[in-house]
């Protein structure tokens, strides 16, 4: 199992480091005028050396990648340079905002995922194919529609749910819970068909084996043989399915977050991609790289102990 970790914890450094120095190298190097950007175009040409010369620019860019990799696993991520705000502090008061919305979105993922596959599953008929039909709508709907219709039944009509902004859990965990719900049932209806038809799909498979029937002649109670057997054994592809889905609600909460005014960290990356902030952007990159990474080494752990030979 260490062989294995490690195997996949090299894996993860080497895809940090091949993610982040492309973003580099493709920002710095299609970027000539950088400093010619933030002082605007009325400034002179020997301003526009000075700045060059104070964020070190008119060095190689390999020689620039080094500087900003080795202080980046030292924790310094660098400031803006529109706002000037470091980097870190940027990033680490808007991550909580993402993170809330996205682990909500999560669990309604996989709770109505779960049930919904393990219904369709071991009911089979009409209901396996009126849940199959629920999780294709779910799935085809698009998601700036079901977001004005959750924002002006919820919000507007009903008035249970503020439309916009955000309230850390801290303040009024009540208050909380209502600011992100919406956004997080927008991010979490799309993932449901996909996660829901894995589950349905591998117990399915499972079901028809012959240790299932072996089990069935002994007396095994259906409940048990699904939750204790089948459940466990169909659940490494939908773990793989999982991981997909956190990298794709993650993702999405970039888009979300423009809807419903929140100030996290999708917000936050699309400011900097807008404004071309390329120290923000590469440590938008470095941090949503790293999440994805641990991610999948989470998966990978509960993979190999799930299944041993995918250790091998």
């Amino acid at each position: 199992m260490i062989t294995f970790l490690l195997r996949r914890l090299v894996s993860g450094i080497i895809v940090i480091i091949v993610v982040t120095a492309l973003v580099f190298f493709l920002t710095y190097g299609a970027s000539p005028d950088i400093a010619r950007n933030i002082l605007g175009p009325s400034a002179s040409h020997a301003q526009v050396e000075i700045l060059n010369g104070k964020l070190g620019l008119d060095r190689p860019l390999v020689e620039q990648y080094f500087d900003w990799i080795t202080n980046a696993l030292h924790g310094d991520l660098g400031v803006s340079y529109f706002t000037s705000e470091p980097i870190n502090s940027a990033i680490s008061s808007r991550l909580p905002v993402t993170f809330s919305m996205v682990i909500v979105a999560l669990l309604i993922t996989v709770g109505v995922s779960l049930a919904l596959g393990v219904v369709a599953a071991a009911r089979g008929g009409v209901v396996d194919r009126v849940l199959q039909s629920i999780g294709t709508i779910s799935y085809v709907f698009p998601v700036i529609i079901l977001a004005i219709g959750l924002v002006y039944l919820f919000a507007i009509v009903l008035r249970w749910v503020p439309a916009i902004g955000f309230v850390p859990i801290a303040q009024s965990p009540g208050r909380w819970l209502a600011s992100i719900i919406l956004p997080s049932i927008t991010l979490a209806i799309g993932g449901i068909a996909g996660l829901a038809a894995q589950i349905r799909g591998s117990l399915v498979d499972e079901l028809g084996m012959d240790y299932i029937r072996t089990l069935r002649s002994r007396g095994v109670s259906e409940p048990a043989i699904l939750c204790k057997h089948a459940l466990r054994n169909a659940a490494g592809p939908a773990l793989t399915v999982f991981s997909l889905q956190f990298i794709g609600i993650f993702g999405a909460s970039l888009f979300i977050e423009r809807i419903f005014a929140l100030p996290g960290y999708g917000a936050y990356a699309m400011n900097a991609t807008v404004q071309g902030d390329l120290p923000a952007l590469l440590g938008v990159t470095l941090v949503s790289v790293l999440l994805v990474v641990v991610v999948n080494l989470i998966v990978d752990i509960a993979q190999g102990w799930l299944n041993p030979k995918v250790r091998l």
